[in-house]
């Protein structure tokens, strides 16, 4: 995950006004496909399992927060614009926040500035 301290640090800073999640979503540089140095031994996922057992690999990260797996149908994925990462503010079923597509356009920044707002 792109930023993960940046995005560990929201998690503590407004744990009291939101709630979050993260939904694991397909590999965006596996290692049979897009892959670049440094990056983690993770295949294109062919099965449940596969993304279950990657997902893994965030946890072990411990995201501070929940950390859901993504159909292998990819509906959170299509319904969201989600590949390869987005950060997005739900409230009540309304999205009130979309950023940009990763990794250029994900922007914990943004996603701060936003709940400085609201809390």
């Amino acid at each position: 995950m792109y930023k993960l301290d940046e995005f560990k640090q929201l998690v503590k800073d407004f744990s009291d006004v939101a709630d979050f999640l993260v939904i694991y979503i397909a590999e965006a540089h596996s290692t049979d496909g897009w892959a670049f140095k440094n990056n983690y031994d993770i295949n294109q996922h062919q099965s449940l399992e596969d993304r279950l057992s990657a997902a893994q690999v965030l946890v072990q990260s411990e995201p501070l927060c929940p950390v859901v797996v993504d159909e292998m149908t990819d509906v959170t994925t299509i319904k969201y614009g989600a590949l390869p990462e987005r950060l997005y503010i739900l409230q009540a079923g309304k999205v009130l926040y979309k950023g940009g597509k990763g990794p250029w356009g994900y922007n914990p920044a943004e996603v701060r500035s936003f709940l400085e707002k609201i809390k």
